[in-house]
C-alpha cells in the first residue's frame, strides 16, 4: 500500500467510462479488473503511481455515480465518499462517445464542492465518433481537459504531465532535479545557403555547425542545447529545403535531409525562418512557413545578411517588409527581425523574440477574462449574420495551447466569415500578446442537454 503521506489522486465518472483501464494504464500493470459489466469494481483500489519522478497514490472509486442493484452498493459508496475527502486531485473521466449527459452534470457538481483541482479525462477519443463531442465537455466548467485513449495509452502522457502540475508541492517529489528540464527546441528553417549555420553558430558562440557556400552542406538535423538568461533551449540546425523536384533530381541524399529536416519543423516549438537579405522571399519560402503554420509552430523571420543591404536607408527596409509581407500573406503575425549572423547584429534582438513567442503560445487565459474580451469586441464590432437571426457568442473557453486553440459556442453558427475569424485573431493578439503563433479558432453551435438521466449496467 502506498504512504499515507503521498498526495491522493482519485479517478471519478460514471460506470464503464474507462475508469479501470486508465486506472490499470498509469500503474503500470492489470490491477484493476475491466470489464463491460457496470460497477465491477467495488472496492477502491489504491496503488503508488511515479511519473517524472514524482509519486502519488491513484484510487479507483468504483461504482459510486450511476444506478446499480448492486446489494453491497452503500457500502461501495460509503468508502468512495471517503476517497472524495482524501482527495488533493480528481481526475474526473468521461466517455468521449456518447458525449456529455446529465449525469456528468451530477458528478461534477459532487465534486465540486469538495474544492480541490479537477482535470476532466475524455476517454475513447480514438473514435472518430467521440471527436465531434469533446467541445461539450466544456460546459462542465473544469479546466484543464484533455483527450485520452486509455486502452491505447494515447494522451495519458498529457494526462500525468497535468496530474503532476496541480499537486501539492511538497509532497511525492523526489528532490529538486527529479524533474527534466524541458527545453523549448527551435528550427531554424530556410533555403540553402541564406546563413542558417552561421546562425546557429553566433547563437551558441562556437563554430559548432560547419559552414560553407556549396548548397547542401547542412545535411542532418543537428540539434544543441544552449543557455540563455538562465534558461535552458534547445537549436536545431536543419538542410536547406528545395522544391520537391529539385529535390528529386539531386538524389536519395538530399531527399532524407529534406525530410529530417521537416520534421525538425513539425516539432519545434519556435520555427525561424531565415530569408537571405539580397535575394528576398520567394515561393519556397512560403512552402516552409506553410508546413510550420499548419503543424501550429510559433514563427519568426529571420532575414540574414541585413549588413549588405542596411546602407540603403530606411526607405528601403520599409519597401522590403511590405513586400516580404505581401509574398507572405498568410504570415501577418510573425515578426520580422533583420539580422547578420556574420556580424551577430540584432542576433540578441532574435532571442528576445523568440522567447517571446514561446511565452505566448504557453499563455492560457482565464475563461471569465475571455468571455468578457469576446463580449466587448462582439458589441462593439458585431458579427456578418448572412441569416435573420444574429449570431451571437454564447460561451468562449481556450481550449489548447501551443498553439492557442479557442472554442466559441454559438447560437446558430458553425463558421464565421473569413474576415471576421481574422478580426478575433488579430483581436486576441493584440490584447493577449499571442506574437508569432497561428492561432485555432473552433466555431460550434451550441447543443443543449437533455433533461433524461442516464441508466448504468449492472
Amino acid at each position: 500500500m502506498p504512504s499515507k503521506s503521498l498526495p491522493a489522486v482519485v479517478l471519478v465518472g460514471r460506470p464503464n467510462v474507462g475508469k479501470s483501464t486508465l486506472f490499470n494504464r498509469i500503474v503500470g500493470r492489470r490491477r484493476a479488473i475491466v470489464n463491460e459489466m457496470a460497477g465491477t469494481t467495488r472496492d477502491q483500489i489504491e496503488q503508488p503511481a511515479d511519473w517524472r519522478n514524482v509519486t502519488f497514490s491513484l484510487t479507483d472509486t468504483a461504482g459510486m455515480f450511476g444506478q446499480s442493484e448492486d446489494p453491497l452498493q452503500e457500502l461501495v459508496l460509503e468508502h468512495g465518499h471517503r476517497a472524495l475527502v482524501t482527495a488533493d486531485v480528481f481526475v474526473f473521466v468521461v466517455d468521449g462517445r456518447e458525449g456529455l449527459v446529465p449525469a456528468d452534470l451530477e458528478i461534477a457538481s459532487a465534486i465540486r464542492t469538495a474544492g480541490r483541482p479537477v482535470i476532466v479525462a475524455i476517454n475513447k477519443t480514438d473514435d472518430r465518433r467521440a471527436r465531434s463531442g469533446a467541445l461539450d465537455f466544456y460546459e462542465l466548467g473544469f479546466e484543464p481537459i484533455v483527450e485520452i485513449s486509455a486502452e491505447h495509452g494515447q494522451g495519458t502522457g498529457d494526462l500525468l504531465d497535468e496530474i503532476i502540475a496541480k499537486l501539492p508541492s511538497s509532497g511525492g517529489a523526489r528532490g529538486e532535479e527529479d524533474s527534466p528540464v524541458v527545453e523549448p527546441r527551435i528550427a531554424v528553417a530556410g533555403r540553402p545557403n541564406v546563413g542558417k549555420s552561421s546562425l546557429v553558430n553566433r547563437i551558441l558562440r562556437e563554430e559548432r555547425m560547419l559552414v560553407s557556400d556549396v548548397a547542401g552542406t547542412t545535411r542532418d538535423a543537428i540539434d544543441v542545447p544552449f543557455q540563455w538568461h538562465k534558461r535552458q533551449f534547445r537549436i536545431v540546425d536543419t538542410a536547406g529545403i528545395r522544391k520537391p523536384g529539385r529535390v528529386a533530381r539531386s538524389g536519395p541524399v538530399e531527399a532524407v535531409s529534406v525530410l529530417t529536416a521537416r520534421r525538425a519543423v513539425a516539432d519545434a516549438d519556435v520555427v525561424v525562418l531565415v530569408i537571405d537579405a539580397t535575394l528576398g522571399a520567394a515561393d519556397q519560402d512560403g512552402a516552409i512557413a506553410g508546413e510550420a503554420e499548419r503543424a501550429g509552430r510559433g514563427l519568426v523571420i529571420a532575414v540574414n545578411k541585413w549588413d549588405l543591404v542596411r546602407g540603403q536607408g530606411q526607405e528601403f527596409s520599409e519597401k522590403f517588409d511590405d513586400k516580404l509581407r505581401f509574398n507572405l500573406k498568410f504570415l501577418d503575425y510573425a515578426p520580422i527581425v533583420h539580422i547578420s549572423a556574420l556580424t551577430g547584429e540584432r542576433t540578441p534582438k532574435l532571442l528576445e523574440v523568440i522567447d517571446k513567442v514561446m511565452q505566448g503560445r504557453q499563455r492560457k487565459i482565464p475563461t471569465p477574462e475571455l468571455n468578457k474580451f469576446f463580449a466587448a469586441i462582439t458589441a462593439s464590432h458585431p458579427i456578418p449574420s448572412p441569416g435573420r437571426t444574429a449570431i451571437r457568442i454564447l460561451y468562449a473557453a481556450q481550449v489548447g495551447i501551443a498553439p492557442p486553440t479557442f472554442a466559441l459556442f454559438t447560437n446558430v453558427a458553425t463558421e464565421l466569415h473569413f474576415s471576421y475569424e481574422r478580426f478575433i485573431k488579430n483581436q486576441l493578439r493584440e490584447k493577449f500578446g499571442f506574437v508569432g503563433s497561428p492561432i485555432r479558432l473552433q466555431i460550434r453551435k451550441r447543443k443543449r442537454t437533455g433533461g433524461k438521466g442516464v441508466k448504468g449496467k449492472s
